[in-house]
């Protein structure tokens, strides 16, 4: 039996994260995570996040969860990041002015902007619905899932696709932006797997049957 934690820093749909793990992983512990303390002895580790950024960067930072995912990183441990979960990576956030992030990956976190078009139509801000994905890699994450394959998205700030390395997935809206990112035994993605019905699922299942490596 697998620990699969969930890092509650009170920014994020939690019990729908750990109800969509339970119905892919039934025999596996999944644990609501409050503090390091909680999350000991982890196998697998899920950094969710919804709202604005300074509040998400606080509250990852008040309990020390900082520390606790630099070790997860280092040791190998699967890990997997949901919307913001994946926004408080990268470099830093135009999002309350400009928040520094945790650099994990070097990219920034940009606005859409608020005269977004795309065919000539203008696009809403935010990004509120499903929209397609394309896989840009080879990865196990992917195994099962069609390129193509419609996920839930809500943000209004993205990371940019061109001259990104990590890019894992791709979407467009009105700009292209990565849907997913991924390095070493990180892979996260700007979508939410536990929203996005029967590929979301085999997301989450994907991850929980994932060794960390690529």
């Amino acid at each position: 039996m697998q620990k699969i934690v969930v890092l509650d820093y009170g920014m994020g749909n939690l019990h729908s994260v750990a109800s969509a793990l339970q119905k892919v992983a039934p025999d596996d512990q999944v644990v609501l995570a409050t503090t390091p303390e909680e999350a000991e002895g982890a196998d697998r580790l899920i950094v969710p996040g919804v709202g604005a950024i300074r509040d998400c960067m606080e509250g990852f930072i008040r309990p020390g969860f900082v520390p606790l995912l630099n070790q997860s990183i280092e040791s190998g441990m699967p890990i997997l990041g949901i919307c913001v979960g994946m926004q408080i990576m990268m470099s830093q956030s135009e999002e309350n002015g400009g928040v520094d992030c945790l650099s994990i990956f070097p990219q920034p976190v940009k606005f859409f902007g608020r005269d977004l078009h795309e065919n000539g139509e203008r696009l809403k801000v935010p990004h509120m619905g499903w929209n397609r994905v394309k896989p840009t890699i080879d990865h196990p994450m992917w195994d099962g899932i069609e390129s193509g394959s419609r996920f839930y998205f809500v943000h209004s700030y993205y990371v940019p696709a061109e001259n990104n390395d990590a890019v894992a997935g791709q979407t467009d809206y009105g700009v292209p932006f990565a849907a997913a990112v991924t390095k070493n035994n990180i892979f996260a993605t700007q979508f939410h797997p536990e929203k996005s019905a029967d590929a979301g699922m085999q997301l989450l299942k994907n991850f929980v049957g994932w060794n960390g490596v690529a």
